[in-house]
């Protein structure tokens, strides 16, 4: 076999005794190929099923949760003793329940303690504004509220606006916005407005505490654990959309199962809409405590820069997919749709692999092996691929089916670089993390 410079980007001429044994092996294997994707992709729907049946669980788990702590809160009425005790104001216990009870025990104690945080701020101040105001009397008594009022109101507000502040604590700058305006604006009418305060506050944080007891201690649901597996499934999926792109490239294209290049397709862009669940799921494991495998400080930011990574290379998968269905790619011979076949089918392997060693690296919390030794292969494939394409030229009047196969082997390199920076973030997540060496 000789690689000649041509037309095409990458030309593979076999002699005459080696095609007929080339063309049966390779027939071999592409259907191997097939069988095997096809198997994977078969036990890949199994497990989405699985996962359907478990979140259905978990969504009748916690509105079991719901139930219980509703009922816990609910005694303070039920219970003579106790609703002597607080009387009406028990009704702030219940709806404290309602509103800060979620599906995440993180996002349950994100908004609890934002709750309690802005109703004791929100309180606090606003009965130093009521009592001031009383100290001034007369019309300067309206004049002192109405100021307190803007100035607070426009502070919080403004505050809430920054990007840092609004993606943990929204929640809680609302409420302060909300108690103080009640406190300092109802102080000027009420004589006992300490008291009710002091009943109110006292009401809520039982209701919180109903509320984070039930979901912290009751099968808790974290989002730590959605965030963790939700990044090794991601691996999973475009290791398996890498293979069936290749061999979608491979196959002849008389017998394209549409159905598979849409399924595997769709794969991919559920992992790149995914930003927004990600970061969802990155605030509530910050607020959650120590569980499991998971520690105080755990890095949920880096899971993040993995995640943006992941969507990118998603991206480029999407690409390289429109590639495989241009109608340009029908017009290729046999032996122009294979000439690029070793090199692009290598560094495709060689992708998948490294992309489930680094999920499983992550799934089991152990160093993956030496980040050197990863990044050496791919730059080895790229290097390959570089000088195959550099032996080639493409001239102003090259014909379509260059651009095609020049373009489907760019887009394999570039998902070669993100391969490497996702290499390197991964070693930075077990260096942050405390993973444990690789075995």
């Amino acid at each position: 076999m000789s690689v000649m410079n041509s037309s095409t980007v990458i030309t593979i001429i076999p002699s005459d005794d080696q095609n007929i044994n080339n063309v049966g092996a390779s027939s071999l294997r592409e259907k191997m190929n097939v069988m095997f994707i096809k198997r994977i992709q078969h036990y890949y729907s199994l497990l989405s099923l699985s996962r359907e049946t478990i979140y259905g669980a978990r969504n009748l788990l916690h509105s079991i949760k719901v139930g219980i702590a509703l009922a816990l809160v609910s005694l303070l009425y039920l219970v003579d003793p106790l609703f002597e005790q607080v009387g009406e104001n028990a009704m702030w216990a219940i709806m404290t329940v309602v509103v800060v009870f979620e599906f995440f025990a993180g996002a349950t104690l994100s908004k609890g303690l934002n709750r309690g945080m802005g109703t004791v701020l929100g309180g606090g101040l606003g009965c130093l504004a009521a009592t001031l105001a009383q100290e001034i009397g007369g019309t300067g008594r309206a004049i002192a509220a109405g100021t307190s009022v803007f100035i607070f109101g426009a502070a919080a507000t403004y505050y809430r606006s920054i990007p840092t502040i609004k993606k943990r604590y929204d929640y809680g700058t609302m409420i302060f916005i909300l108690t103080f305006n009640l406190v300092a604006v109802s102080g000027l009418r009420g004589e006992e407005v300490l008291a009710l305060a002091r009943e109110r506050l006292s009401t809520i944080v039982i209701g919180f505490g109903v509320a984070v007891m039930t979901s912290l201690l009751i099968f808790p649901i974290w989002a730590s654990d959605e965030l963790h597996n939700s990044t090794v499934a991601k691996f999973s999926t475009l290791a398996l959309s890498i293979e069936g792109c290749m061999d979608q490239y491979l196959k002849t294209f008389n017998g394209k199962d549409d159905n598979e290049i849409s399924s595997t397709s769709d794969s991919c862009k559920k992992v790149l809409n995914s930003k927004a669940n990600d970061e969802m799921l990155a605030n509530f494991a910050k607020w959650e405590p120590w569980h499991g495998k998971f520690g105080f400080y755990h890095p949920w930011d880096k899971y993040l820069c993995i995640g943006e990574l992941l969507r990118e290379l998603a991206a480029s998968m999407i690409s390289l997919r429109g590639c495989i269905q241009s109608p340009l790619q029908t017009l290729l011979s046999p032996q122009q749709r294979f000439s690029s076949k070793e090199p692009c089918e290598a560094v495709a392997m060689i992708l998948a692999c490294t992309l489930r060693e680094f999920g499983e690296s992550i799934n089991r919390m152990r160093k993956s092996r030496s980040r050197a030794l990863v990044i050496s292969k791919v730059q080895i494939m790229r290097l390959e691929i570089s000088e195959a394409m550099s032996s080639a030229s493409i001239t102003e009047n090259a014909h379509n089916y260059e651009l095609e196969i020049s373009t489907f082997v760019v887009l394999l390199m570039e998902m070669m670089d993100k391969v490497e920076k996702l290499a390197k973030e991964v070693e930075e997540l077990g260096d942050l993390a405390g993973f444990l060496p690789h075995q």
